[in-house]
């Protein structure tokens, strides 16, 4: 077992402003914005932990039960990625369920599924008789690279159904772990960035209309727009482009128009 860190190495004018159909095209930092560019090494933990494939059963459950994780990578001598343990693959073995969960624990629906339909590795049976981390890992190892997009990384974890994603190197060489916390952590704004976004980029820059009397505020990732616009039409697409801004829990409207110019219903 080892434990191995890694270290790291203005307003805008009328003229300036975008029309509502080319907003939608332009690189913008809204919910899937922000994270398109994103690449897993901006977000990755280079502080990682690490087994080998000698490394007993036991460590390996005092490893993921000490450092509060759900899987460990586990690494040959030159650091290069074998396979990965999970708490799925331990769960197997008896001993570990009553020393950490209890008699009568089941694994959770997604991880009897994937046993059911079958998944890449050993048996259930035969990592339910294996004592060292070599036995136990599913292998190989679903992993990212640095330059993955985090986007990308996040279909990962969905497609495979795993929280932690081993990054290596070209070579193979453990680089550091990504998780599902990680990639959360691009989405979480404060209220005065969200603001300033819905400001700068949309009020100001992407309306061809008269902002001067709209109002944004937020609190607690909720968003409420007040004052008033020209037609209806613009508002509906103030509140459209605000509902994408990244961070952006609930929008309230509390906008009023001077003409309705949306066609009537029926």
């Amino acid at each position: 077992m080892a434990e191995r860190p890694w270290h790291s190495g203005t307003s805008a004018s009328c003229a300036k402003r975008r029309s509502p159909m080319e907003w939608e095209g332009w690189p913008r930092r809204g919910r899937e914005g922000l994270i398109m560019h994103m690449k897993v090494r901006d977000v990755m933990s280079r502080q990682i932990v690490s087994v080998n494939g000698c490394t007993p059963f036991r460590d390996v459950a005092e490893v993921l039960h000490t450092h509060g994780v759900s899987a460990v990578p586990v690494v040959d001598g030159e650091g290069h990625v074998l396979g990965v343990v999970s708490e799925a693959d331990l769960l197997r073995k008896e001993e570990f369920r009553e020393q950490f969960y209890g008699e009568g624990y089941r694994p959770p629906l997604r991880v009897r599924l994937r046993e059911r339909i079958g998944s890449p590795g050993r048996s259930p049976a035969v990592k339910a008789r294996g004592e060292t981390a070599a036995q136990l890992m599913t292998a190989p190892a679903i992993t990212a690279r640095p330059y993955t997009s985090a986007v990308s990384a996040a279909r990962l974890m969905s497609e495979h159904g795993v929280k932690r994603l081993p990054v290596v190197d070209d070579e193979g060489r453990l680089e550091g772990v990504v998780s599902r916390t990680d990639l959360l952590k691009t989405i979480v704004r404060s209220d005065e960035e969200v603001a300033r976004e819905i400001r700068d980029d949309i009020v100001e820059s992407a309306l061809w209309a008269d902002t001067s009397h709209v109002r944004v505020s937020v609190a607690d990732a909720v968003v409420t727009l007040s004052g008033t616009m020209p037609r209806r039409g613009d508002v509906l697409t103030l509140v459209r482009m605000t509902e994408r801004v990244n961070g952006v829990v609930d929008v309230v409207d509390r906008m009023a128009w001077e003409r309705d110019d949306t066609p009537e219903d029926g």
